[in-house]
Parts: structure tokens; sequence; C-alpha cells
């Protein structure tokens, strides 16, 4: 099942070294074939799914949208596309693609022809809106959804789906799931009713940034008492609706920056036995650090080149990859997670205790912070796991 895929998401213009700003002559290249070496990689890591940013040409930064129909000339072509998709499929991996599909560049075709730009989006002043009330809008959307289904995707990522009336996705969800009953829509939503906002626009799941923002505050300031109450939240949103969860993406500051790399240990536990939809954000799994900056080039720090081959990482990350190994190996072994009930039986400041079941199946989960972080995950007095950086 496309819900049970363990996502390794990937920012393709940065993790291939691609030119995103001061772009001068010709700056083409077949740099989604950059991607190969690290397609076993993936599944060495233990995920079966490739979650990738924008790929489509723009202006500079991908969610800049010049043509929903043309692959980025900086990362290739429809052939390059192609072999990707063959690539990923021999081995059994899911493709998500970044569908923008709030707003368009300014400099769109769609601007001229009256289907975008009266407000641009959030003062954005390079970004024109796209007008959703106009059917035409509707058919293009759908259109471009069909055309990269088609071509071999199993979902779309729905960028800023939160700004899009859900009548909206509602209409053109609906028309795509007539032919493709089965793909997956991921709406990103960062605050607001994600369970409401997901029934009315009838996309699958949504990105659990309130799960996101109190895993991590509680490992840095030792309260677990902030995830206590956010794990109550999840409960509810996670029998509504299948969330995403995640511990770092292309638009926040590294894990590893905000807790370290021992907390991130903590956090990735953590999500990996939660219920919903994991996502990796690529180089968190060796630890890597980075911090959102300001101005034009704010998020450069979370969005950097890969080197050419995964043998080309320093060993100072191997540690990090061999836990997230165990813990996502663990969370593909006990698939069931994906939609399991959730309570907390125990908590200090320090420390926390998560029972997750489903019937008969049951998983316990115990982390603290000190005198070291260390977590054990056991289930019928078996230790599934465990860990400490002592």
């Amino acid at each position: 099942m496309i819900s049970q895929t363990i996502w390794w998401h990937v920012y393709p213009l940065g993790a291939t070294g691609a030119p995103v700003r001061d772009r001068q002559g010709d700056d083409s290249g077949h740099r989604l074939r950059d991607l190969g070496p690290w397609l076993d990689y993936l599944i060495e890591l233990g995920c079966n799914g490739l979650l990738l940013g924008p790929i489509f040409e723009s202006v500079g930064h991908g969610y800049d949208t010049l043509d929903h129909y043309r692959i980025d000339a900086r990362l290739g072509d429809d052939a390059d596309f192609d072999w990707l998709i063959s690539e990923c499929h021999s081995r059994g991996i899911n493709v998500m693609l970044d569908g923008v599909f709030n707003h368009v560049a300014a400099s769109h075709p769609l601007v001229d022809e009256g289907l975008a730009g009266a407000t641009n989006w959030e003062g954005h002043e390079d970004l024109a809106t796209l007008h959703h009330g106009d059917d035409r809008v509707t058919d293009l959307v759908a259109d471009v959804m069909l055309h990269w289904l088609r071509r071999g995707i199993a979902g779309w990522r729905l960028d800023v789906a939160y700004s899009v009336p859900g009548q909206f996705w509602a209409e053109v969800i609906g028309r795509v799931r007539q032919e493709f009953p089965e793909a997956l829509f991921l709406g990103e939503v960062i605050h607001g009713d994600y369970a409401g906002l997901a029934e009315a626009g009838t996309y699958d799941s949504v990105t659990q940034y309130e799960l996101w923002k109190a895993i991590w505050s509680s490992i840095k300031d030792v309260n677990f008492f902030e995830l206590d109450h956010a794990i109550s939240r999840h409960r509810d949103i996670a029998q509504r609706v299948l969330p995403n969860t995640f511990i770092g993406n292309h638009d926040v500051d590294r894990i590893a920056s905000l807790v370290g790399q021992s907390g991130e240990i903590i956090a990735l536990a953590i999500v990996m036995v939660v219920p919903g939809m994991p996502s990796i954000y690529y180089g968190d799994e060796q630890g890597f650090e980075g911090t959102r900056g300001e101005g034009f080039s704010a998020d450069d720090a979370v969005r950097p080149a890969l080197p050419a081959t995964p043998g080309e990482l320093s060993e100072l990350g191997r540690w990090v990859f061999k836990q997230h190994q165990a813990l996502i190996g663990l969370r593909r072994r006990h698939s069931w997670l994906t939609h399991a009930d959730i309570e907390v039986v125990d908590k200090t400041n320090e420390t926390i205790s998560l029972r997750v079941f489903d019937g008969e199946r049951e998983l316990l989960a115990d982390a603290h912070l000190t005198p070291a972080p260390g977590v054990r995950i056991h289930s019928g007095g078996e230790t599934l796991y465990e860990w400490s950086a002592q």
C-alpha cells in the first residue's frame, strides 16, 4: 500500500548542485541522473519512496513554476525523467512529485491569460496566485496531475495546500481518482485544522507540523509534557486522516542543529513508532546540520548538494545512518503502526513512555533525556530496539 511508504525526501535542485539563483548562460544539464547512485542508498536506508521537490521548469528555486509540463532544463528532460522512473520502479520505489498548484512565477504565461496574478502570494512579488475559482485552472491542474501519473508517479505532494480552497482540491482530485484511484495526495498544511482541511480537500495525508515542533522542542527544552499534549492531538488527527510525520524537510532547520545528533535519534524513534506515514529528509540520516538564514538565500543551508556517490559521504555520519536503518527497519516490520492507536502511559520532563496498539498488537517505547539520551522499544517483553548515548 502506498500509505505504508517510507519516503526519502529530496530537494533536487539543491541535491544535484544545480544553480538556484544568479543564473548565467546555459545552465542546463542532465542532473536528474545524478540521483541514480542514491537509489540503492535509499533502499539500503530502508525507504521505499522518493519524494521529489520541484522538478518543473521554473525561474529559480522551483516553486516559481513556468511550465508544469516540462522538466526544468537544469535537471534534464523527458528522457531523464523516464530513466529515473524506470530505475525507481525496478527497485520497487514509489515516486511522489511536488505539485505547486497554488501559485506560479509572476512571469508565467497564465498571468497574461488572466488565470493568475491579481494578488501575489504571501507578499512575494515574484509569485502570482492562481485563480482557483476559474474552471480553466481546475482543468489545467487536473490535466497536469494526470499527465505525470500516466508517466509513472505514485502521487502528489500539494504545496501550500492550506492556501487553496478545499472545493478546488476536491474537484481536481475527484477527477484524477477516476483514472488513478490508488494515487496518493499529500497536502502541505502548517497550522490550523489539519484533518478538517484534508477532509474538505479530500487529500489522503497531511503534513504534521504540530508534532514535528513538539518533538524537537520537547527534546531541546527537556519538557516531554509538550510532546504529551501533541501526541493527544496527533491521535485525534490520525483517526481522521493519515499524518505525514517527519523531523526534517526543505523548509526547516536541520534536526541535528536543533537538538544534536543524539537528540535526533530520540526524535526519529518517536516518529518511527507513532501513527502516520514517515518521511526522511535527505542528509538527516547522516546527521547533516544547517539552519535557515534570512533573505534571498535563506534556504541554501538546508538544501545542500550531495556528493557524487554515497561512498563519498563522511564517515562521521555513519553511526547516525545505522540508527536510521535500525529504526526504519523496525517500522517496516511493523507496518500496522501506520494506522495504529496511541497513548502516553507515563511522562516526566525528562522521560516519556508511549503505547502504540492495534487490536492484539502492541508496541511500547520508552525515551529518556537524562543522564544521557536513550530509547528502548519493546513488545511482549522482547526488546526490539535499544540505543543510548552513554
